[in-house]
């Protein structure tokens, strides 16, 4: 048996997917806070606990880094709204589900939501990663929320409304409101992204969307 001297550490080339693993971790968490061009390959590194020349084995140069942290953000969130996706459940429950998942998941990971705001900056001046993003990772679940309504439009439970401008509007709902905490805590005094404040926002969200979706059985028995 090998000793204890002789394994693979990481921070070396024999654990390759654990080593991948730490540098992607540090420099989401590093370009979140820092953007693009502030971050530092040093500060990536140090906290991976690897040396500068390995993170450089792994990834060939800051933007090849940066574009696989926005891949190893978004993977995290498109699997688990997929997930959500291909329930077998009814569009009202569906939609709501999906709505409640992906607020969850923006409320749970700060670092996401704030490399996601970095990028959708960037991405207004020409981002390379863009389009590739929206191919693996947007697209296909625009698509899915799309039959959906769809599919709830068809059994009377949605109203009439077009996809491209609804889904938007309903991850605006989500988004919006962690990117202008900052600014509504200093409205209010009181902190947006404080557990009792998530929990109200959650459902305040899910309201709206029903609200703004759902067909209203009338007390006869009829659909408006």
């Amino acid at each position: 048996m090998p000793s204890a001297h002789t394994k693979s550490r990481l921070g070396s080339r024999g654990k390759p997917e654990e080593t991948r693993a730490a540098i992607l971790q540090a420099a989401v968490r590093e370009f979140a806070q820092a953007g693009i061009s502030g971050a530092r390959t040093d500060t990536i590194a140090q906290a991976a606990g690897v040396n500068k020349a390995l993170l450089y084995y792994y990834f060939q140069d800051k933007e090849t880094l940066y574009g696989a942290a926005l891949d190893h953000s978004l993977s995290q969130l498109s699997a688990q709204m997929m997930e959500v996706l291909h329930r077998q459940l009814p569009p009202r429950e569906m939609i709501t589900t999906y709505v409640g998942a992906y607020f969850d998941f923006i409320a749970g990971h700060p670092f996401y939501r704030n490399l996601m705001q970095r990028e959708m900056l960037r991405a207004a001046y020409g981002s390379p990663h863009m389009p590739r993003l929206a191919k693996r990772y947007f697209n296909p679940l625009s698509a899915k929320l799309a039959e959906v309504i769809h599919a709830g439009i068809a059994s009377g439970d949605f109203r009439k409304v077009d996809p491209m401008h609804f889904v938007p509007s309903m991850v605006a709902l989500v988004i919006f409101y962690f990117a202008s905490a900052p600014v509504m805590k200093a409205v209010s005094g009181v902190d947006p992204l404080s557990s009792e404040r998530l929990a109200e926002r959650r459902a305040a969200v899910l309201d709206f969307v029903s609200a703004a979706l759902f067909r209203r059985v009338e007390s006869a028995g009829g659909r408006q």
